[in-house]
């Protein structure tokens, strides 16, 4: 497989964060007009004597600021504090060198060859096989290792395993992964806050009529909030599966040795479930897919939207690096 280059991969991938940052007001404002033109159309689509298309620009001039300045604001701050949550949703602890001098030494080793300041190095207290990379600077780049690779790796597999995340943090896929993870959450944040009022709600149980504009209100704004979400997920999807392929090769390079990936990553597929995660947009940030998959009639559909690719593939790739 060819390896793209460092400076390339880096580039790259600035390009798409700034396109997402682009793309993210752009929905907002989009999806605020979607709900504007809908309440409009609710209350003067039967009047012909009112413009329609003026009285929603007046009621989105209204509320566009507010509704947009509200999500950047959520947005912001998501994206700020996306390592205590990330580490709450892996239940991740910090790795002290005197408690694993051997991670210390492979990770410090790694990064010393490669010119790169030594991250955070933290644990999840799981018998599981699975790791990730994630921060959004130098000061909060941090690898994560299960306790169960830790302890059933051998070194030149766990090196391997190391480097393929170094090499996200290097290729600065890790920061990417945070703003679509932000981006989606706030989505299907918003989703599921306007589906808990509208089935809790008493007025949704009511036959009175009077209450028939607050329900459709409701509808209105899950409707557009379940297309934002659809809309965030596949822009999550466009960002690339082969940053997994490209993180492989950067670590085969990077070690010289790309049969101790292969072998740490046969191994890993045995057993790459961690329990304590069912976020699926925290799942894309592994090494492998965290959580169990679920037996469906659509599991052929679903892999169009899997987050990683085929491992057998990335095993196959490698061995023949």
């Amino acid at each position: 497989m060819e390896y793209v280059g460092i400076v390339t991969q880096q580039r790259r991938n600035n390009i798409r964060t700034f396109v997402l940052l682009f793309l993210f007001p752009c929905l907002v404002t989009g999806l605020v007009y979607l709900f504007c033109f809908l309440l409009g159309w609710l209350q003067w689509g039967n009047q012909p004597e009112v413009d329609l298309y003026e009285e929603v620009g007046i009621l989105f001039v209204r509320s566009a600021p507010f509704a947009i300045g509200g999500v950047l604001l959520w947005f912001v701050i998501a994206y700020f504090v996306n390592v205590s949550v990330i580490n709450a949703a892996t239940g991740a602890k910090p790795l002290t060198r005197k408690e694993n001098m051997r991670v210390y030494n492979l990770v410090e080793n790694l990064c010393m060859t490669q010119g790169m300041r030594t991250p955070k190095i933290n644990i999840m207290y799981d018998d599981s096989l699975n790791a990730y990379a994630s921060g959004i600077n130098e000061s909060t780049y941090t690898v994560t290792l299960s306790q169960g690779i830790i302890e059933k790796l051998n070194d030149e597999e766990l090196e391997g395993v190391i480097a393929h995340e170094l090499t996200h943090i290097r290729n600065r896929d890790v920061r990417l992964l945070i703003v679509s993870i932000v981006f989606v959450g706030i989505f299907a944040m918003l989703s599921q806050i306007t589906l808990n009022i509208f089935l809790r709600s008493p007025r949704v149980r009511s036959r009175n009529n009077k209450n028939n504009g607050v329900v459709v209100i409701i509808l209105i704004a899950l409707v557009v909030s379940a297309i934002g979400y659809l809309f965030a997920s596949l822009m999550r999807f466009a960002i690339s599966r082969k940053r997994e392929y490209m993180a492989d090769a950067g670590a085969a390079e990077m070690t010289r040795n790309p049969l101790g990936l292969a072998n740490a990553l046969r191994k890993i597929s045995g057993n790459p479930t961690l329990t304590s995660v069912t976020r699926k947009d925290v799942a894309q940030l592994f090494i492998a897919a965290p959580c169990a998959k679920t037996k469906t009639a659509l599991l052929g559909f679903s892999g169009l939207f899997a987050t990683h690719p085929p491992i057998e593939k990335r095993i196959e790739i490698l061995e023949n690096f």
